[in-house]
């Protein structure tokens, strides 16, 4: 079985990061919220809109971590939801999408 090479597209600068802050990229029509976590110098990517609050925000969402999960809380209703699952911590049955997030030299690259 032919495997299939992971794509990555540059969607932003490196320089365009805030420490400890989400800022939101438009690819194609897919609104993608990406979190820099400074302490840890790591990178999340989940979708951009709150299923919740139904509304475009989760950029704008206050990251954090509870227990051990690095999460971010909903600027709208304050659900908390895991930036490496996706999984909304209040109410299990509701998921952010999440995609695959790297740094490659200064340019910020998604895997869609």
């Amino acid at each position: 079985m032919e495997q299939k090479q992971a794509e990555w597209y540059t969607v932003c600068h490196r320089d365009a990061l805030i420490k400890n802050s989400g800022v939101c990229v438009l690819w194609g029509h897919e609104q993608v919220a990406i979190f820099y976590c400074h302490r840890s110098d790591s990178l999340y990517a989940v979708e951009n809109y709150d299923p919740i609050g139904e509304a475009n925000v989760m950029s704008r969402g206050i990251i954090g971590s509870i227990g051990d999960e690095v999460v971010v809380a909903s600027p709208l209703y304050k659900q908390h939801f895991n930036l490496q699952t996706g999984q909304c911590i209040e109410l299990p049955d509701v998921k952010l999408k999440t995609f695959a997030v790297r740094c490659q030299g200064e340019d910020v690259q998604l895997n869609l």
